[in-house]
């Protein structure tokens, strides 16, 4: 168990609450207060600086935090590295929306991120002499997977795409990295595996499909905000 012991940042304010080893990381703070009012027993706010709200709680029995972190890597960045080097969080699961690439991805789909292939330069800040492997902790993965099995949903697991452009200019981008097997495109998952790596930290990446780049076809905000229950479920099994 992680407590925060008054510590503070200044964008995380526990007052005292606890904030636990293992959380889940949605990108959208209401889906953090969907996640914490639908799944955990006594749930505590632990944040809401900036509105990006926090809860501990617990799900059967265990102690699981669940915060929002807002959108692309420089904000997964920042909550990430804090709740891992500030509050000792061990166990940062993200559970966010992907774009899909792949043909054989639909909406509501749940993508496990293995590997995370980018276009962002989060990485440059570790002065690697090389092109670093940005990939999940397979402790996680193994146990998502067992849990997605074990709750009879299916599940893709394969690498994806965290980009730093929402509307690319480049028209061609999507297709390049389509025909490389990506399987769907997100924002947050390469910053928020690099921090963990760097910490000795484990990181997973849990995604469901809420848009297809290839077709006409999209879920509505209000859906990705209380809908995709399905890779919740399996997250909450990780405490």
């Amino acid at each position: 168990m992680s407590t925060s012991e008054f510590k503070e940042t200044p964008h995380i304010k526990p007052n005292g609450a606890e904030i636990a080893e293992t959380i889940l990381l949605p990108g959208d703070p209401l889906r953090a207060q969907f996640i914490a009012e639908t799944y955990l027993e006594n749930p505590v706010l632990f944040n809401e600086v900036r509105g990006m709200l926090g809860y501990t709680g617990t799900y059967k029995g265990k102690k699981i935090s669940v915060m929002g972190t807002g959108m692309g890597a420089p904000s997964i960045g920042i909550y990430s590295w804090e709740l891992i080097n500030v509050f000792g969080v061990k166990n940062l699961i993200r559970v966010g929306s992907a774009g899909a690439l792949q043909d054989h991805l639909n909406l509501y789909d749940i993508v496990i991120a293995m590997g995370a292939s980018t276009n962002s330069n989060f990485a440059s800040q570790f002065n690697l002499p090389g092109h670093y492997s940005i990939t999940a902790s397979y402790e996680l993965l193994e146990k998502a997977k067992k849990a997605a099995d074990a709750q009879g949903q299916k599940v893709h697991v394969g690498n994806v795409l965290t980009s730093d452009i929402f509307y690319n200019a480049d028209k061609t981008a999507a297709m390049k990295w389509k025909e490389m097997g990506v399987a769907c495109i997100e924002m947050e998952s390469a910053a928020l595996y690099l921090n963990a790596a760097h910490a000795g930290v484990n990181a997973l990446c849990i995604l469901t499909i809420s848009d297809h780049v290839f077709r006409a076809e999209e879920t509505t905000s209000e859906e990705r905000q209380t809908s995709f229950t399905k890779m919740m479920e399996i997250a909450l099994e990780l405490a």
